[in-house]
């Protein structure tokens, strides 16, 4: 699985921005999206969206499937 960094960093490089000019269209820190995209980094959802909503990705969160063994636990 890729990192959210790698991703941003890939999706980025795809639509040939800077990252300066991420950092201003999306209101982040450019000190801050250097790090997000080296993974050194924990940004909060706000930041994280902003940055996903600029580019035109989204961030989808599901629910894991439990096997049957583990099903009774709490």
């Amino acid at each position: 699985m890729t990192s959210i960094g790698a991703q941003i960093k890939q999706r980025r490089k795809h639509l040939k921005v800077t990252q300066r000019q991420l950092a201003v269209l999306s209101g982040v820190g450019i000190n801050t999206l250097t790090k997000i995209e080296r993974d050194e980094a924990n940004p909060t959802l706000s930041i994280l969206n902003s940055i996903l909503d600029t580019l035109g990705l989204e961030l989808t969160v599901s629910v894991k499937t439990m096997n049957d063994e583990g099903s009774n636990r709490i």
